[in-house]
Parts: structure tokens; sequence; C-alpha cells
């Protein structure tokens, strides 16, 4: 088994050293094997791990979404119904989402419709933004 240090997981994941130090420091990566001298050394399965990570944060899992998944993956009796769960329920996240950005750029769009730029230091939008009554 090839091992490599912290810097080589780093640049063969793209991931930044900090961000490693940071899933190790909450869990989401276990504590690494040491060298005699005291260096972390990773295997094949901690890359593995670490892109697991990183691909379902690129794909907006929060920590505790994956914390939930790691914690099925390390009992090693998870279902595929249990990942299907916990992957539908981040679908709903997002499109609440979705639809939270939907409501934020009409309202946006209709402040900024009431604005004719310009020079005069009147501005509706910052008008709207201090007057709360007028965004609900």
């Amino acid at each position: 088994m090839k091992l490599m240090k912290r810097g080589k997981l780093a640049q063969s994941t793209g991931c930044n050293l900090g961000t490693i130090r940071y899933y190790e420091k909450i869990g989401l990566l276990h504590e690494p094997d040491r060298t005699e001298s005291g260096h972390r050394v990773y295997s094949p399965d901690d890359q593995r791990r670490l892109q697991f990570i990183l691909r379902s944060r690129e794909l907006g899992f929060s920590i505790g979404e994956l914390r939930g998944l790691l914690g099925l993956v390390d009992s090693d009796g998870y279902t595929c119904g249990e990942v299907l769960d916990v992957t539908k329920r981040h679908i709903a996240d997002i499109k609440s989402k979705i639809s939270d950005l939907k409501k934020l750029e009409q309202t946006l769009s209709a402040m900024a419709s009431q604005c004719a730029g310009g020079e005069v230091p009147e501005c509706p939008v910052i008008n709207t933004l201090f007057d709360d009554r007028t965004l609900n």
C-alpha cells in the first residue's frame, strides 16, 4: 500500500491543506497514521474518503449530512434506501433554496425596476432597503 504525506494528499485531490486539517479536526477524516518521525501519512482509502467528502461538498451536502452519510458508510451495514433517504432530503432542501432564491430575485428585480439610475441622490433601492415594510 502506497502511503503519502498530507501535501501529496492535498496535491492529488486538489484540496487545500487547511481543509484537510479541518476535516480531520471535525472527524470527517480519520486520524491518519504517523511515521516514526511523526509525519502524518495517508492511505489510498484516506484519499478515497477525502475525494468522497470533496465531491459531496461540491454537490451541496452540509457537514451534518456528510457526517450522516459517512456514518452509514463506516457502519458497513448501510442500505441503499438509507442513502436514498438522505439524498431525497437534500434534494428537498435544494428545491426550497431555489424557491427562496427565485423570491429574492423577484424582490430585487422589483426594487431595481423602480430605480432610474442617474446622478440623483434619491434612490428607490436604498429607500426600499431602509423601509422593511415594502419588502413584505
